[in-house]
C-alpha cells in the first residue's frame, strides 16, 4: 500500500450495485459522512443503502485481526505472518498431494478491477489451477451469453443511462429498479413503462402496462411478443434486412407462438401482449430492458436472446436514443467479468481457449502460455464439486458470501465444511467466513483506491478517504503475501492498485474490453471514459465508447444475429405434492446475501427477517394468516418465514427475498438446475408446498 496521505475528502461512488452512484466523503463530528454529487447517473440522489454506506465502516462485528481455526476448532486471533504462512503451507500441501486443480478460488462481482485482475493472475500462476469462478455467474451470465451472440460483445447497457431519460416507451423484463437501484427511476418518469414480472413490485405499480407471467414462462411471452410484432405490422423490414442475420430461422419457432398460445402458457392476457407491442412500435424511442427475472432461469440465456429478437425487429439496437440492455447487479458485474476471475476469461473479455489470447496475457504475465491453465467449473459446479473425488480441496473465498447466495444453500454448506482448507478474506463475519479455517480481514471501499467499471460500461475511480484499521490488510497485500510464500516473484503481485491497473491495460489491449486507452491520469481528469477505450497508435487519447454498435455490430460482418430459441418448462414444475411456484428477489432495504446491509441498523429494521409473500386465497387454503409462521418446502429443503399478504400477487406463486441467513434462507429451496450456455442456475423458479410453521427466525 502507498504511503500517501489520506483525505480529509474524496470524490468516489457508492460501494453497493453498478449504478455506482456519484458521492463524496467526508468526516465531520459523526464520523465518516457521505453526500451524493451531481453525477449524471444520480444527480445528486441516493437510496437508502447509499445513505447508510458509511456504517459499514465501523460495524460492531468488523474483522480487524486475522483468524485462524485450533485444535479445539475455535477460531482464534493470529498475527499476519501465521495466517498467511500457515495458508500457503497447507496450499502447497493439498497442491503436492492432489494436484493443482485441488485449489480453487471464489471471486465477487464486488471486487475493484485490480482485485479481480489479480484475482485471476494469481489463481493461474500462484497457484496454476483452472478452478476459478465468482458470484457474477449467479448475476449477469445469461445475458452474457445471449448479448455475445447476438452483438458480439458483451456490456450491460451499451449506451449511457441518461440516454434512458428521452425514451418514449420501455420494456423492463424481470427488473425492478424501484427497489434494487432506485436512482434510475428517475430515467424513465419520462416513458411508458412496461413491466414484465411475475410480482406486482414497487416498479410494476409505476408502470403503465404490468405483464404478469406464469415464473418460468418469459421465454414463450417474449416469442410472442415477436410473433405480434410481425405478424401486427411493427417490424422494422429495413433494419431487419440492414443490419442482421438470422432473422428467417428466429420468426420459424416465434411463428408457433400466437397470441392465444401464449395466453394459455403464460397467462398474459392477448389485449396486453398486443398494447405492450405496439407502445413499443409506436415508440419514437425505445428500450428493451432486461433483469435477474428474466435471466436467472436454466434457459435464461434463450429467454435473454428472444427479448433481444424482439428489439431487432423493432430497430432498437445500434439506434441512437433506442436500444437493448442489460440491468447489470453487482457493483462490479460489468468490470469483475472482464478481467479474468471467470472461469473461461482472461483479461480484456478475452476467451481463455483462444490461442492468441494465451500468448498475449502470458506475454504480459512474463510467462508461457502453454503452463496457462484451461477453463475449470462454473460457479456452481465449481461449489458442488469441493471435496469429492477429482473435486478442489481447498478454496479461497474473496469478496462472496456463497453459504447464504447459492442456490441449494445447505449442500453447499456441506461440501464448503468437507474441504481440507477454506480461507475467508472479508471485513465481516459472514456466514461463510464463519466455517473458514483461516478468516484474512480486509479493507473496506472508503480505505482502498482502485477502479470499477459501472453498468453503462463506464470506468470510474474509487478512491481512498482513510487507511484501513490497524490489522487490516487489502485483498492486493493479501494475494501479494500469498504468491510470495508460493514461491512467485514479488514484483508479479503489485499491491499499488495504480501498477495493477497499468499491467491491466496491457492485458486487455486489443481485447474485447480493452481498457489500454483509459489511465489514472485520465480519469482523476475528470474524463468520462467508457470502454472499449484503445490506446491509440498516433499517441492521441481515444474518447471511449459511450455509445456502442451505432456504426454497427461487432460480429465480422457488423451484423447483428437473431437467436432460434424456443420455450421450454422450468426444470421444475409444480406437482400434487408442490403446488406453487416460488421465486426469489431482492428487496430495497438490502443488498445480495445481506452480510452488509444486515449490519446497519437502519436498514435492518427496515426489513428486519425473512418473509414469504402469498395471495390471501392462498394463505387461506394453506391455513396461514399475515405475520404467521411458514415452511415453505421444495424437493432440496425448507426455509421459513413470515407470511405477508399481499392481494396482487398470483394466487400459484410465492415470493421470498434472498438476504437472510439461518433457517431462512430462501436459497435453502432454490433450484440447481443450470442454463447450458451460461452455467446460471434457476434461482427465478421452483416448485414448492407452504404451510404452517413454528419458527420464522
Amino acid at each position: 500500500m502507498p504511503d500517501t496521505a489520506p483525505s480529509t475528502s474524496v470524490a468516489t461512488h457508492c460501494p453497493y450495485c453498478a449504478l455506482q452512484c456519484g458521492t463524496r466523503l467526508g468526516h465531520d463530528s459523526r464520523g465518516t459522512v457521505v453526500e451524493p454529487t451531481d453525477f449524471p447517473v444520480n444527480d445528486g440522489r441516493l437510496c437508502q443503502k447509499g445513505w447508510t454506506a458509511p456504517a459499514l465502516l465501523d460495524v460492531p462485528d468488523r474483522l480487524r485481526h486475522p483468524l485462524v481455526r485450533d485444535a479445539d476448532g475455535r477460531l482464534v486471533p493470529a498475527d499476519w505472518d501465521t495466517a498467511l504462512d500457515t495458508v500457503a503451507a497447507r496450499l502447497l500441501r493439498i497442491r503436492d498431494e492432489h494436484g493443482p486443480d485441488a485449489l480453487a478460488v471464489f471471486g465477487g462481482g464486488g471486487l475493484t478491477n485490480e482485485k479481480a485482475y489479480l484475482l485471476g493472475k494469481f489463481a493461474r500462476l500462484a497457484l496454476r489451477t483452472s478452478q476459478i469462478d465468482y458470484n457474477g455467474r449467479f448475476c449477469m451470465s445469461s445475458a452474457a451469453a445471449a448479448g455475445t451472440a447476438a452483438f458480439g460483445l458483451d456490456r450491460g447497457l451499451p449506451f449511457p443511462v441518461g440516454d434512458l431519460g428521452a425514451a418514449d416507451a420501455i420494456l423492463l423484463a424481470g427488473a425492478n429498479p424501484a427497489e434494487t437501484m432506485p436512482p434510475l427511476m428517475r430515467h424513465l418518469e419520462g416513458a411508458d413503462l412496461i413491466v414484465v414480472d411475475p410480482r406486482r413490485t414497487r416498479t410494476a405499480e409505476r408502470a403503465a402496462l404490468h405483464l404478469q407471467p406464469v415464473p418460468g414462462t418469459d421465454l414463450a411471452l417474449a416469442l410472442g411478443l415477436l410473433h405480434i410484432a410481425v405478424s401486427d405490422g411493427w417490424c422494422d423490414k429495413e433494419y431487419v434486412q440492414e443490419r442482421t442475420t438470422g432473422f428467417d430461422t428466429a420468426w420459424r419457432r416465434a411463428v408457433t407462438w400466437w397470441p392465444e398460445r401464449v395466453e394459455r402458457v403464460t397467462g398474459v392476457p392477448v389485449a396486453e401482449q398486443r398494447a405492450a407491442v405496439r407502445m413499443l412500435g409506436e415508440a419514437r424511442r425505445a428500450y428493451v430492458l432486461t433483469g435477474r427475472g428474466a435471466e436467472q432461469h436454466s434457459k435464461g440465456a434463450d429467454t435473454v436472446a428472444a427479448f433481444i429478437n424482439l428489439a431487432l425487429a423493432l430497430g432498437l439496437p445500434g439506434v441512437a436514443g433506442s436500444g437493448y440492455g442489460c440491468l447489470t447487479g453487482q457493483g462490479n458485474g460489468q468490470g469483475g467479468r472482464e478481467h479474468g476471475q471467470k472461469a473461461d476469461q482472461l483479461p480484456g473479455y478475452r476467451m481463455l481457449t483462444d490461442p492468441a489470447a494465451r500468448a498475449h496475457v502470458a506475454d504480459v504475465w512474463g510467462t508461457d502460455p502453454d503452463t496457462l491453465p484451461g477453463p475449470g467449473r462454473s460457479a456452481y459446479e465449481l461449489l458442488d464439486a469441493l471435496g469429492t473425488e477429482g473435486g478442489p480441496r481447498a478454496l479461497l473465498v474473496f469478496g462472496s458470501n456463497p453459504a447464504v447466495s447459492a442456490p441449494h444453500a445447505a449442500h453447499v454448506c456441506d461440501r464448503l465444511a468437507s474441504l481440507d482448507l477454506l480461507v475467508v478474506a472479508d471485513f465481516v463475519p459472514s456466514e461463510t467466513a464463519r466455517t473458514a479455517d483461516v478468516v484474512l480481514p480486509v479493507a473496506q471501499w472508503a480505505e482502498e483506491d482502485g477502479t470499477m467499471t459501472s453498468l453503462e460500461g463506464r470506468v470510474l475511480r474509487r478512491r481512498r478517504l482513510h487507511h484501513p484499521p490497524d490489522g487490516v490488510r487489502t485483498d492486493l497485500d493479501i494475494l501479494h503475501g500469498l504468491a510470495v510464500r508460493l514461491g512467485e516473484p514479488a514484483d508479479r503481485y503489485p499491491t499499488d492498485p495504480r501498477l495493477v491497473f497499468e499491467e491491466l491495460r496491457r492485458a486487455s489491449r486489443g481485447g474485447r474490453a480493452d481498457y489500454s486507452g483509459i489511465s489514472y491520469e485520465r480519469l482523476d481528469a475528470g474524463e468520462a471514459l467508457h470502454w472499449p477505450c484503445p490506446e491509440n497508435p498516433d499517441g492521441q487519447p481515444h474518447p471511449g465508447t459511450p455509445r456502442l454498435f451505432l456504426d454497427g455490430f461487432a460480429h465480422p460482418d457488423g451484423r447483428a444475429r437473431f437467436a432460434e430459441v424456443d420455450h421450454r418448462d422450468p426444470a421444475e414444475t409444480t406437482d400434487a405434492g408442490h403446488p406453487l411456484y416460488a421465486t426469489t428477489g431482492r428487496v430495497l432495504a438490502h443488498y445480495q446475501s445481506g452480510a452488509q446491509t444486515r449490519r446497519v441498523a437502519e436498514l435492518n429494521e427496515a426489513a428486519p427477517g425473512p418473509f414469504v409473500e402469498i395471495h390471501p386465497d392462498t394463505a387461506e387454503r394453506a391455513g396461514l394468516r399475515e405475520g404467521d409462521p411458514a415452511r415453505v418446502t421444495s424437493a432440496r429443503g425448507t426455509t421459513v418465514a413470515r407470511v405477508r399478504l399481499v392481494g396482487s400477487m398470483r394466487t400459484d406463486t410465492v415470493f421470498l427475498p434472498f438476504h437472510y441467513p439461518g433457517p431462512g434462507r430462501a436459497n435453502l429451496i432454490t433450484s440447481t438446475a443450470l442454463d447450458p450456455r451460461s452455467r446460471m442456475p434457476e434461482f427465478k423458479v421452483c416448485a414448492v408446498r407452504i404451510e404452517p410453521g413454528t419458527d420464522a427466525s
